[in-house]
Parts: C-alpha cells; sequence; structure tokens
C-alpha cells in the first residue's frame, strides 16, 4: 500500500497549490489522488466562500471529497471519516499516493486516528438543541466555554449543531470533549503529516487578501444562488465563515455598508479560526511544520515523505 501524506494547517496558508506541486513531482513515478479534508468543500456550490480549485485548476489530478453534500444537508465527521477512509485505502490499493489536504481539524484527527465517536442520547440531545433554540449560539457555545473550554475553543461560536454534540457528550460521559479523540500515536496507513503556516502578520494580510479577492470574485451573488437552493436550510453549511456574515448582511437589505460590515466580520472570523486551529495542530508532535515563506515547499514535503517512508 503506498503511504499516504497529508499536507494540513490553517486556513489561508496554500495548501491546496503545494498538494498539486507535491503531485506534479511524483506524477512521473507514481499516481497521485488528493483527498480533500476541508469541511465546507464538501458543498457543491461553496466555490469561491470556501477557495475551492475549480476542476480547470485542478491539473489532472483526482480530487475527492468535494462536492459530494447539498447544502441543506449535514456534514458530519462520522461521515466524512467513513468516506475519506474509502478513498485512502481505494487510492492506495490503485498503487497511487493519496494526498490528504485540509485543515478541518476534527475531519483530520477523526481520519487519520481513526476516532471512534461516543454514542449519542436523543433526550439529552433534544435538551440542548432546546437550549439552543433558547438561547442562541452564542449565548450556548459560552455555556460550553464554562463546562469544557478546549471544546470551545476548537469550535466555532456559530456552529450551533457542534455545540450541541460537545455538550452532550460532556453530559453522557462526564469527561470534556477531547477526552473521547484517540491518544495522539503512530497515524494511520502511517501517513506523513505535514502542517503549512506562515508567521501571523504575513498570514493576517493573506487572510484580509483572500476575504477581498472572495468578495470582489462573487461571493455575495454565490450566497444568493445558494440561497435558492436551500442554503438557508443548512445547519452546517449557512453557518460556513464568509456565507453565515452574507445572510446576515442580506437580511438586514443588502445595501453597501451591510456587505462591507460582512466582508469585515468575515476577515475577522477567519482570522479567529486560524487561531483555533493552530491551538489544536500544535499538540499533534507528529506534524512536519514548514515555514510558507520558504523556498522549495515542495521538495522538503517530499523529503520528509519519503524520509517516514523508508523507516521501519
Amino acid at each position: 500500500m503506498a503511504r499516504p501524506l497529508a499536507i494540513i494547517g490553517p486556513t489561508g496558508t496554500g495548501k491546496s497549490e503545494l498538494a498539486l506541486q507535491v503531485a506534479e513531482k511524483l506524477s512521473g513515478a507514481a499516481g497521485v489522488e488528493i483527498v480533500n479534508a476541508d469541511a465546507m468543500q464538501q458543498y457543491r456550490g461553496m466555490d469561491i466562500g470556501t477557495a475551492k480549485l475549480a476542476p480547470a485548476d485542478r491539473r489532472g489530478v483526482p480530487h475527492h471529497q468535494l462536492d459530494v453534500l447539498d447544502v441543506a444537508e449535514i456534514a458530519t465527521v462520522a461521515r466524512y471519516q467513513q468516506a475519506a477512509a474509502a478513498d485512502v485505502q481505494a487510492i492506495a490499493g490503485r498503487g497511487a499516493v493519496p494526498i490528504i489536504v485540509g485543515g478541518s481539524m476534527m475531519y483530520i484527527q477523526a481520519l487519520l486516528d481513526d476516532w471512534a465517536f461516543p454514542a449519542t442520547d436523543p433526550a439529552v440531545r433534544a435538551r440542548w438543541e432546546s437550549r439552543l433554540a433558547e438561547v442562541g449560539t452564542a449565548a450556548l457555545h459560552r455555556e460550553l466555554a464554562g463546562r469544557d473550554p478546549e471544546a470551545a475553543g476548537a469550535i466555532l461560536a456559530t456552529d450551533g449543531r457542534r455545540i450541541v454534540r460537545a455538550l452532550e457528550v460532556v453530559e453522557l460521559t462526564g469527561r470534556p470533549f477531547a477526552a473521547s479523540a484517540p491518544t495522539i500515536g503512530a497515524p494511520r496507513w502511517d501517513t506523513a503529516i505535514v502542517g503549512l503556516d506562515w508567521d501571523t502578520e504575513t498570514l493576517d494580510r493573506r487572510l484580509a487578501d483572500r476575504t477581498d479577492q472572495m468578495f470582489d470574485a462573487g461571493l455575495v451573488d454565490e450566497v444568493r444562488n445558494l440561497l435558492a437552493r436551500g442554503l438557508r436550510d443548512g445547519v452546517t453549511a449557512a453557518r460556513a465563515l464568509g456565507y453565515a456574515q452574507v445572510i446576515d448582511a442580506l437580511d438586514s437589505g443588502g445595501g453597501a455598508a451591510a456587505i462591507a460590515g460582512a466582508r469585515e466580520a468575515t476577515f475577522v472570523g477567519t482570522r479567529r479560526y486560524v487561531r483555533r486551529q493552530r491551538s489544536w495542530f500544535r499538540r499533534d508532535h507528529r506534524i512536519r511544520w514548514l515555514d510558507g515563506a520558504s523556498l522549495g515547499l515542495a521538495d522538503a514535503v517530499l523529503a520528509h515523505w519519503r524520509h517516514v517512508s523508508s523507516s521501519p
């Protein structure tokens, strides 16, 4: 079985482009296929706001776990884990190299550590969902922070479904949500894991530019089109960074000031999310971190992959 490679890290660091560069360097010796590990890129039509590579920009490299959900469907870590694991095993079974690419924290850990999820209790879940409807996502997120600060740090304050799930697990197990996560040990399939990051000041500039490019490229129109396809009914898609802010702006009239506010809120929210991603990923001693400003990144990734692949 070909040993997989994972390229992970915070939003806006250039993981997708780096994966394609690595794929091009490997293509002469072996086939390469990419498995997406970005939760919101699973949604059809959520392209601009997720920085999803258009098919024409994928350089002929097959991609998996993109465009597999409608916006009204719920994205779950468990569904992703099962589907992405099947993709990785099928790719490796074909003799090709699977490259896992993304920054969704729980998705990556679930896939690489074979996370076994705690059971659910409909009555407990219903009680927390009722509480969510009563106080709203921000207030419930503060309740989660009081019970489980680490879980609150990893879950967006706008993600009501995951807030409810974390509170359910805490109540059922009597332990923090993260306690159900597997111990960080040998990664599944002996995957070589590379992390890509930039210094904070530079990444903040990249995030500001990225946000401007998304709005200039038509994010507002993309949201309008998706609303007609059920985006507002989506439990997870409607809360994605950028999309949630644009929905709020449209609901308030969609004027220039409201859209400008959505743009700023998207940047601020993305920057805050990056801090959460860094905190989560930095706990993982298996990751070989690379500076996005360095030259020869693709060669450095391959050198690490080959080193891991040659170890006993």
